[in-house]
């Protein structure tokens, strides 16, 4: 595997040193320093294998859980919320959702075994934000990670099985949509032009030239640019937030052609980020998309296809992502189970340090954007107020 696909996570030698290892994975949205599955932390030797454990046993793969064994003392402290000390608790914690937020999520589980000596555990799986919720609204975790806000017939699920939360903004991202270094001919495109390539009219297109009529109908000012080419398209599945983020950008043409708010069904789809990746890096004239951390995390082996969103192309940088003027920036949550917190002081201690100085900090080391400071405050003042 090229060695800057979304790797996932992370290994603790002993009590006294964390080391991060990296493998690739997907999403929802998987860590792109790795993508999907789940994993697990605990403090000792080292095994490579479908679970990922580390710890007593470090094993890359499926679940990932951060975890117990080492002691080092009474309570521990790490920088708090608001620039003092969080006290952490003992105790698990279960997280899944969103493979575009997993790779912060357990970066955070990894603060957590650090900081705590091993003793407060995190169980971070990326099935995708819609998976997430499902499990989530079923009281089956703790903590949701997501890629775009819960939606209403999630809110009804919670609502019904009497599922209390708060949701708190955690980082920014832009949804990137990427092709091969080599697709010389493919610089820009407007929503238009996209719903032609991507959206439920699209079915049985197979050259990006082909979309060219469609594309002229809904108001595309890039026919043109559409290439004599293989049309071959990479993304995530109906699991991902990611996905569904891509349907909320094409909107506006999906409501004026009167469609069913979906995308073309005949592309690759994977849960797994590292294979999305992987997919438009091995076709010469590929069509995908993914978080950004992931198209970072690849370097020039990918191209990032500019986005007219009106006022002009604008490329994907942390800058345009955080000011907004790249149209497809978004934001990533998660969702907190309010009861639970309250019950296991373990949940509500790797909430405290996910909104920490130090835990905020793992955004960018997770290849996404930081809050500005407003909005991190209004997170943290969410969480007081829960």
């Amino acid at each position: 595997m090229n060695n800057s696909i979304p790797r996932r996570l992370l290994a603790l030698a002993a009590a006294s040193a964390l080391v991060l290892a990296a493998c690739g994975d997907d999403d929802d949205e998987s860590d792109p320093t790795d993508a999907g599955g789940g994993t697990t932390a605990e403090p000792t030797d080292t095994t490579m294998g479908s679970d990922t454990t580390m710890g007593s046993d470090t094993t890359m793969g499926g679940d990932t859980t951060m975890g117990p064994d080492t002691t080092m003392g009474g309570d521990t402290t790490t920088p708090g919320s608001t620039g003092g000390t969080v006290a952490l608790e003992g105790g698990s914690v279960s997280v899944s959702g969103s493979s575009t937020v997993e790779p912060i999520s357990v970066r955070v589980g990894e603060l957590a075994i650090e900081q705590s000596g091993g003793d407060l555990q995190a169980t971070v799986e990326g099935p995708g934000t819609g998976d997430g919720f499902e499990l989530f609204c079923g009281g089956e975790t703790d903590i949701s990670d997501a890629s775009r806000p819960i939606a209403e017939e999630e809110i009804a699920a919670c609502e019904e099985a009497g599922v209390e939360y708060v949701e708190l903004e955690v980082a920014i991202d832009g949804l990137t949509v990427l092709t091969n270094p080599d697709n010389a001919d493919v610089t820009c495109l407007d929503v238009p032009a996209l719903y032609a390539l991507l959206g439920p009219e699209s079915e049985g297109v197979t050259e990006w030239s082909a979309a060219s009529e469609l594309a002229g109908t809904v108001g595309s000012e890039y026919v043109d640019q559409l290439p004599e080419a293989p049309l071959d398209i990479f993304g995530p599945g109906q699991e991902s937030g990611t996905y569904d983020t891509m349907v909320e950008f094409l909107g506006d043409p999906i409501e004026a052609q009167e469609q069913e708010e979906t995308l073309r069904a005949d592309y690759t789809s994977s849960a797994r980020d590292a294979e999305i990746v992987a997919g438009i890096e091995g076709s010469s004239s590929s069509l995908g998309w993914v978080g950004y951390a992931f198209f970072v995390g690849e370097g020039d082996a990918l191209k990032a296809i500019e986005i007219d969103g009106g006022d002009g192309c604008v490329a994907p940088t942390e800058e345009t992502i955080a000011d907004g003027s790249y149209s497809f920036s978004r934001s990533l949550f998660i969702y907190v189970n309010t009861a639970k917190a309250e019950e296991n002081p373990a949940v509500a201690s790797y909430v405290d340090l996910y909104l920490s100085d130090a835990g905020l900090a793992t955004v960018s080391d997770a290849g996404y954007v930081d809050l500005p400071a407003d909005r991190i405050e209004a997170t943290r003042q969410a969480w007081a107020d829960r």
